[in-house]
């Protein structure tokens, strides 16, 4: 799948707002994003940083935050798809954003793609993972109501472990036959995406 930006109004009242920032402060402002790009829970700047920046650029609070994210986006999507320098400058260009808006963000990608792309790499895409695996399998042989009844069930639990806090997570899962099989293909499904991708 290639790089390839949308042009949404949310994207466009951006360019808008991104061309409005002076040249010679704007690949600061993107060096600082790409340092801060593979930490989930913490802002780029902080609130005194941002109010600074909103004087220094002549922007809005809301204005602001429009251009952070919107910087962040490209920036994601650019290491997302390990974009190539002359692709994203292709992409950016089509958005409307100035020469040396593309420029500069097309810069600060080829001097930090390769650190970011590792970083986020490293990076769990969710804080829990799978530690340990037990099952028992039951069988009911008979009700009141039925007195030939067999159904079998398959009994999970599932010990997940929180790589931040270091505590376990037990979920319990009871299936039946055709539950348990359901469960079955779509791994089979995920097994076959993860080896088409190595």
């Amino acid at each position: 799948m290639a790089l390839v930006f949308t042009i949404t109004p949310s994207i466009q009242r951006a360019v808008v707002v991104i061309n409005r920032v002076p040249s010679s402060k704007f690949p600061l402002l993107l060096s600082r994003i790409l340092q801060k790009l593979h930490l989930k829970d913490e802002r780029t700047f902080s609130e005194d940083e941002e109010d600074r920046l909103q004087s220094a650029l002549a922007l809005s609070d809301d204005e602001l935050q429009l251009v952070l994210e919107t910087c962040e986006f490209f920036l994601h999507q650019a290491a997302y798809h390990a974009a190539k320098p002359t692709v994203l400058s292709q992409q950016l260009s089509k958005l409307s954003l100035d020469e040396d808006k593309v420029e500069a963000i097309v810069d600060a990608w080829q001097s930090g793609a390769k650190q970011v792309i590792e970083q986020l790499r490293q990076q769990q895409m969710l804080p829990k993972r799978l530690d340990d695996i037990h099952w028992a399998l039951s069988l009911e042989m008979a009700t009141k109501q039925e007195s030939r009844l067999k159904e079998a069930n398959a009994c999970l639990q599932l010990t997940l472990r929180d790589d931040q806090t270091r505590s376990l997570d037990k979920v319990s899962l009871e299936m039946n036959h055709e539950e348990l099989y359901d469960f079955y293909n779509q791994l089979e499904t995920i097994q076959t995406q993860i080896d088409s991708l190595s």
